[in-house]
């Protein structure tokens, strides 16, 4: 029997190189948020509550944000937060997530890295684990992505999987507007890349009813 017959989506497990991905659970809330890097942009609109530091409460963001994925949990709209170490040193989160997936079968994908382990190749070989993930047993025909046009380091790890522009857009930032960048993968870009190549994938088909698959 798998040690979570229920939720079979905490015995997934995905390694490449040298670094393995497991889906977040409760126990890791607390190192990840004395992991939180302080660049990271978190949503706006999340609630805020009064008396507390703003350091506090980016952390309640995501203490709430885990439990918004796995309660809110859907076939057609899911959202799977890996936590990411490197020879078992907690670097960094990992999410893949849809929206009405069985129509689209799009996925899309959100990250962050401790700034100590910025600029070693961590978060292309991260993103290609769940790409490997969408792509293989999930049966996706797209990935899309999205960042602030300054945010160079994302854009240069989607741009060297082979994702393409997808537009652009303007959202609210800070108190004005910028501008966000859109890029997209094909399924048929991805096989021909033989983007999964190294990657190995464990506790996958117990959690495929889990994203409407059967299969």
């Amino acid at each position: 029997m798998p040690a979570h017959p229920y939720w079979p989506l905490w015995d997934v497990r995905l390694s490449v190189a040298d670094l393995q991905l497991r889906p977040m659970t409760e126990a890791d809330q607390l190192p990840l948020a004395d992991l939180l890097p302080d660049d990271l942009e978190l949503d706006p609109q999340a609630t805020r509550y009064p008396g507390l530091d703003e350091a506090t409460n980016r952390r309640v963001i995501g203490f709430q944000s885990y439990w918004s994925s796995y309660g809110s949990w859907k076939p057609e709209r899911w959202r799977l937060p890996f936590c990411v170490r490197v020879g078992g040193e907690l670097v960094g989160v990992q999410e893949l997530e849809a929206e009405d997936f069985a129509l689209l079968r799009t996925v899309d994908s959100a990250s962050h890295l401790a700034p100590r382990v910025r600029g070693r190749g961590i978060g292309k070989q991260m993103r290609r684990a769940v790409l490997a993930l969408a792509f293989g047993p999930l049966q996706a025909e797209a990935a899309i992505t999205s960042a602030w046009h300054d945010n160079h380091a994302s854009l240069a790890v989607s741009r060297a999987l082979g994702y393409q522009p997808n537009g652009e857009s303007l959202h609210p930032r800070g108190n004005g507007v910028d501008t966000m960048t859109h890029l997209r993968l094909r399924r048929s870009q991805w096989l021909a890349a033989g983007g999964a190549a190294g990657v190995v994938l464990e506790g996958v088909p117990a959690c495929l009813p889990y994203f409407g698959l059967t299969s």
